[in-house]
């Protein structure tokens, strides 16, 4: 029977050949056996030979690598965290670390969504009740449901929303409809998906390392100088602006007048503009929560959104994204068109039990149980503001986000991560992982439970006190 492979990360271990002998074994064997051996018997010389080092001759394809891939730079952001996560609980296994790094929710999801998945569920068991493939732009009650809850005046229709498992997805779906040959805009700092996407898709040159950019993408700088808004007056033209509005990481919501600004300048430079809307419903002022409450948007833009950060779906998958009938590529053919063959190439429609579950979200209950959670998250993160503007930091964001932006002047942000995780086993996130523009910050998320929260709270003030 074959042995069992080594765990990753173990030094293989392999039985000695029965060809080699090591020196040590050797001389102990040799000298044994010339204690027994007769007289007068010749002896016989072994000559020992040192085992080659080993050599991988695992059998390789002709297929070259594609070449984009070697332009990433280490690991992607939250996985690079998990790892550095797992190495400090290796140091210190009964350390209590508490996450306030990656944005995964925390909270149960209300139970007037999951009865309605549940029900769908069960009756996938019967004749009556089971469904197979559905439609792939999404059912279309959940479709209208969208529109209705979320575009009321605004001239989105049904047929203009593509129901997906998340706007991540929907991230990598666009950059598949848009193609090698486009240029991009990003706001700096930014998720890192868009900006790793449009390596991957071929789209940048290559990482400089002086500056931390990629080639051929235009960073927009987002600070505190200028209300994390780009001067876009500096920016030159581009064929895609990718902007997230409120923004992660910095949770900053852009207002009607900068939106207008915006979408003026895509108007101007014949841009499409992707906008991120994710964290829409933690807004609470009278920052737009779609880019279509603009005039003209719908000739310019496209706009992704998900149930992960609203209904705790961040394991379920639903999302959307809306394509204007309006939206026109250069020659006239309309966006959607090609999303929509895209979509019906790559993609066979969101879990029709996760669709049961968008529903439910938008029913009376399901809404006013989603505004509950959002609720509970906005708590937290007056918990966190609260604990940084106590020890004299400056904090940004938070009031329309579930992130909280902290300023360490002069710090790496890195370094900030590795200090806050080893003396107070709380996870944050780095800004720079978020683009050259996040040094000297790290973003809190406010996803957690309450105890949790308060805990860690209670180590930071202890940590910077």
């Amino acid at each position: 029977m074959a042995a069992a492979p080594a765990a990753t990360g173990a030094p293989a271990i392999t039985a000695p050949s029965s060809s080699f002998l090591s020196s040590s074994s050797l001389s102990l064997k040799a000298s044994k056996t010339s204690q027994l051996r007769p007289a007068g018997r010749m002896s016989v010389t072994v000559r020992c030979v040192s085992s080659p080092p080993a050599v991988d001759t695992s059998y390789k394809t002709s297929v070259s690598r594609n070449a984009n891939m070697a332009k990433l730079q280490a690991g992607y952001l939250f996985p690079e965290i998990a790892r550095r996560r797992a190495a400090h609980l290796l140091k210190y296994p009964d350390a209590k670390i508490i996450s306030l790094g990656i944005g995964d929710t925390t909270e149960p999801i209300p139970d007037v969504i999951t009865n309605a998945m549940a029900e769908r569920s069960h009756a996938l068991s019967t004749i009556d009740g089971y469904s197979g493939y559905g439609a792939e732009q999404g059912e279309k009650k959940l479709r209208a449901a969208i529109a209705a809850t979320y575009y009321a005046d605004l001239g989105i229709e049904d047929s203009d929303i593509f129901v997906s498992d998340g706007a991540k997805c929907d991230i990598s779906r666009l950059q598949v409809l848009f193609g090698s040959n486009v240029t991009i805009a990003v706001q700096d700092p930014s998720y890192p998906a868009y900006v790793d996407s449009s390596v991957i898709m071929g789209q940048t040159g290559l990482y400089q390392q002086d500056v931390q950019k990629y080639g051929n993408i235009e960073y927009m700088r987002c600070n505190p100088e200028n209300g994390f808004f780009p001067d876009l007056s500096t920016v030159p033209r581009t064929d895609i602006i990718f902007f997230c509005s409120p923004n992660n990481p910095t949770g900053a919501a852009a207002s009607r007048e900068q939106l207008t600004q915006l979408v003026k300048f895509a108007k101007d430079n014949g841009s499409i503009i992707v906008y991120d809307s994710a964290y829409a419903m933690y807004i609470s002022d009278d920052s737009p929560k779609s880019i279509f409450e603009i005039p003209g948007a719908k000739e310019v833009a496209i706009e992704t959104a998900s149930f992960s950060k609203y209904a705790g779906f961040t394991g379920v998958r639903l999302g959307w994204t809306v394509v204007p009938k309006e939206l026109l590529f250069s020659d006239g053919h309309p966006v959607a068109k090609d999303f929509n063959r895209i979509v019906c190439t790559c993609f066979n429609g969101a879990s029709n039990i996760s669709q049961a579950g968008g529903l439910a979200c938008l029913s009376p209950e399901g809404l006013k149980a989603m505004h509950d959670v959002v609720g509970f998250y906005k708590e937290n993160t007056e918990i966190i503001v609260d604990t940084f503007t106590s020890l004299g930091f400056n904090v940004y964001g938070a009031k329309n986000a579930p992130y909280v932006w902290v300023h360490f002047p002069g710090r790496n942000s890195w370094d900030v991560f590795a200090e806050i995780l080893e003396k107070a086993n709380v996870v944050t996130t780095p800004g720079s992982g978020f683009g050259p523009g996040g040094e000297g910050f790290v973003r809190v998320s406010a996803f957690g439970h309450r105890d949790n929260v308060i805990e860690a709270a209670r180590r930071l003030k202890q940590l910077y006190k």
